[in-house]
């Protein structure tokens, strides 16, 4: 995890369990988010950035497994967690094969989900805070040992500081930077490079990082205020 509330999105069509799951998780110190079908869960999975998704294989509009295959056909790599029908060993190894990480057998014991759960979030390639060595957003990764960054695979060439940025960025998730702020963290005081400096570099890295770099999905513009990083 980053240090900050994983957020995670509950995509369950019965109301009775999908309340029951939300109330626990969230009793459990996660953000959560609910959808009801699956094309709902494809709005709400592209749209914003998870750490965990729980994904029912039986949904209205869409089935979990064609849910999965759109996500990692789309590059989002948030770890999948799906619940099939007791039994059903088809759609677990379907579900796998599409790109789910784990699986839970309905019915489940509760505690059981969670220490699923918990071991995804382990796996998953944590942030500095967290004293891991490397960060996975969207389809890229980033390697703090190596100092490395690659894209659905591909290497991406950082100039120093547009890792130092990036890093800072991750390091931040979630929180609105300010120009200044940035200037003085990432720049360092003892220098003074003008306020576009930052924008420039923010620019490259959208250019380098994201799908369509003139409507980010992770490196926000937060109108008169700065920046905010979302991966």
């Amino acid at each position: 995890m980053t240090g900050a509330v994983p957020r995670l999105l509950l995509v369950e069509d019965e109301p009775g369990l999908r309340l029951t799951l939300s109330d626990r998780l969230a009793s459990e110190g996660y953000s959560v988010e609910t959808a009801s079908d699956g094309e709902e869960a494809l709005t709400r999975a592209t749209g914003a950035s998870y750490d965990l998704i729980v994904l029912d294989v039986m949904l209205p509009r869409q089935s979990g497994l064609d849910v999965c295959r759109t996500l990692r056909q789309r590059g989002i790599t948030t770890p999948v967690l799906m619940l099939t029908a007791k039994g059903q060993v088809a759609d677990k190894v379907v579900g796998l094969k599409l790109g789910a990480d784990d699986y839970l057998s309905k019915p489940f014991e509760t505690i059981e989900l969670l220490a699923r759960l918990e071991a995804l979030l382990r796996r998953r390639a944590g942030g500095p805070n967290s004293g891991g060595e490397g960060y996975r957003f969207g389809d890229v990764v980033v390697d703090f040992r190596r100092m490395e960054v690659s894209r659905a695979g591909n290497p991406v060439d950082l100039s120093a500081r547009e890792f130092k940025l990036l890093r800072h960025f991750i390091e931040h998730r979630g929180d609105t930077l300010s120009r200044d702020a940035l200037l003085a963290d990432v720049w360092g005081y003892d220098e003074t490079p003008l306020t576009r400096t930052v924008d420039v570099h923010v620019a490259g890295l959208r250019q380098k990082l994201e799908a369509k770099p003139k409507a980010p999905r992770f490196i926000l513009t937060i109108h008169g205020l700065g920046y905010k990083f979302t991966g």
